[in-house]
């Protein structure tokens, strides 16, 4: 009789194993794999309540339904804004039918030169329908420090000709409005294009 219970016992544990085994490889099957760095679940960048080109106070919220990537920078910056937002193009035409599914959201770190005027030709001349985002220049030190964003001013030869040392890189939210994935700049639409698929087709 123990013989016969040793048996039972560890052919249950086995079982018990073995389903556990089971439960796990679904899990993993069942998670998101984002080609971006998978900031989900992060305490900062959850909102950017600053105010659009037109004067209106602009959230996250209001792109629900869409993914919506974050990108600081400035009118004047030489390669890398044009660049990156040049690529978020890129991606909407990538993602076919779906490309009306993706929000690009330029924040300007310069509000002194990047008037309301300045900004709404500046995205238009990429995309119309990205919105452009500025504020004063404690709301948007504030933002920018929320979303861990470094800038300085860096004086040039002649006054008023100076460039912004800035983060580079682009903050990608679900539909649901939550931060998920950070891209560094110089990655390319491809990895933007595959996370944003990814999202789009979360339940």
């Amino acid at each position: 009789m123990d013989k016969r219970r040793m048996l039972q016992g560890l052919l249950a544990t086995g079982l018990v194993a073995g389903m556990g085994l089971g439960l796990a490889g679904c899990s993993r099957q069942q998670e998101v794999k984002l080609q971006g760095v998978d900031v989900t679940g992060a305490e900062y960048a959850k909102d950017f309540p600053l105010p659009d080109a037109d004067g209106k106070l602009r959230s996250i919220k209001d792109f629900a339904g869409k993914v919506t990537v974050v990108f600081f920078g400035y009118t004047q910056c030489p390669d890398v804004c044009p660049t990156t937002l040049q690529e978020l193009v890129e991606v909407k035409q990538m993602l076919g039918a779906q490309g009306d599914k993706l929000q690009g959201v330029f924040v300007s770190l310069d509000p002194e030169r990047d008037t309301p005027e300045v900004l709404k030709a500046y995205v238009g001349n990429f995309d119309p329908a990205m919105v452009a985002l500025t504020g004063t220049p404690e709301q948007v030190a504030a933002v920018a420090k929320d979303f861990k964003v470094f800038f300085r001013k860096v004086e040039g030869k002649a006054p008023g000709a100076y460039t912004l040392d800035h983060t580079a890189g682009l903050y990608m939210y679900d539909p649901q409005g939550r931060l998920r994935a950070y891209h560094r700049y110089g990655a390319g639409a491809q990895p933007l294009v595959a996370d944003a698929q990814v999202l789009l087709a979360e339940k």
